[in-house]
């Protein structure tokens, strides 16, 4: 088991460039979610307690208060999501000689599968409830780190995008009664995500002069 959270930036980026399946989306989702977590965190230290920022206060303790948890998540996440696809092909070697062998390998790897779609799509919603907190902050947050929430803002937005693709996938391979819920929910998660993202966007083009 590796824990992406461990390595240097470069020896990461170079696992993720090598022709290994893992890491793959989904971690680079995760990590693109505590990077978002990461600079609101810091976007919220400026605003906090500057008087010329005064407005800004409690939204920014609103949203430091929902990044930071998700900041230590999303490094877990990171790896569980190369974990649970690990276990996915793990699944695949199993022996499948008799009916009895095919059958519990057939279950392995939907259940495998399932908990591999149920990794990314954590990692969607919490980037959605990060994303909530971030059109206020780019308007009412420090002026003078608006392009900063702005990244966070793209690295949110693209963190939910780049997380439903992998929950896509995983679930297109597996019975329609397995996942029902995030089967639900994953198109409203989309549609909320490019609302917020757009808001934000808005008010860190309007403060940035563009």
């Amino acid at each position: 088991m590796m824990n992406w959270m461990d390595m240097t930036l470069r020896d990461f980026q170079a696992s993720l460039a090598s022709s290994s399946p893992t890491p793959g989306g989904g971690t680079a989702a995760a990590i693109a979610l505590g990077q978002a977590a990461a600079l609101t965190c810091m976007v919220a230290d400026l605003t906090i307690d500057k008087e010329k920022w005064q407005d800004g206060w409690q939204i920014a303790q609103d949203a430091q208060n929902v990044a930071v948890p998700i900041m230590s998540r999303s490094g877990e996440l990171a790896t569980e999501d190369s974990d649970s696809f690990d276990a996915v092909m793990a699944c695949f070697k199993m022996p499948k000689e008799t009916d009895e062998e095919k059958e519990v390998r057939r279950n392995c790897i939907r259940q495998s599968t399932l908990k591999a779609a149920e990794v990314p799509f954590e990692t969607a919603t919490l980037a959605l409830s990060l994303l909530r907190h971030l059109p206020e902050l780019a308007e009412k947050g420090n002026g003078n780190a608006a392009s900063d929430i702005g990244v966070a803002s793209l690295l949110a937005s693209a963190a939910v995008k780049g997380a439903l693709f992998n929950v896509e996938i995983n679930l297109s391979s597996i019975p329609e009664e397995m996942g029902v819920n995030m089967r639900e929910l994953s198109p409203s998660i989309l549609d909320e995500s490019r609302l917020l993202s757009k808001a934000s966007m808005k008010s860190v083009t309007s403060r940035i002069g563009l």
